[in-house]
């Protein structure tokens, strides 16, 4: 069964977006992708909760913008869940793509038009 295991925050500014979240909650930023990805550390790990990412917003494959959190659930076969997804009703948002060193993440639009990703962890990926 899948959990969510990240959120995402889409920002035009990403420095105004961290100087927000850190100013509000006290989140931790640390960049993984030189001006285009940060994880996002939102409490101690003995604590419920999950932590994210905040990334530069760019558009997608539709043209549009994603314009909110993104929770992401994670799966152990990726192709496979994008295809049950598709073949549930999903769209493509943004088509699968490598996070260098992490693993594979994919965006759709669920059956009502809201935005989800899935994700396989996989530190070969490139």
């Amino acid at each position: 069964m899948g959990r969510v295991v990240h959120f995402e925050i889409h920002a035009d500014d990403v420095a105004r977006a961290r100087a927000f979240y850190s100013g509000l909650f006290g989140w931790q930023f640390q960049e993984i992708m030189p001006d285009t990805y940060w994880l996002v550390t939102t409490g101690p790990d003995d604590r419920p909760g999950i932590n994210g990412g905040l990334m530069r917003r760019h558009a997608g494959q539709s043209g549009d913008i994603i314009m909110a959190y993104v929770c992401t659930i994670d799966t152990d076969d990726i192709d496979a869940a994008i295809a049950r997804a598709l073949d549930l009703g999903a769209v493509t948002a943004m088509a699968k793509h490598a996070i260098p060193g992490i693993g594979w993440q994919f965006y759709a639009r669920d059956t009502e038009g809201n935005v989800f990703g899935i994700h396989q962890r996989d530190d070969k990926a490139a």
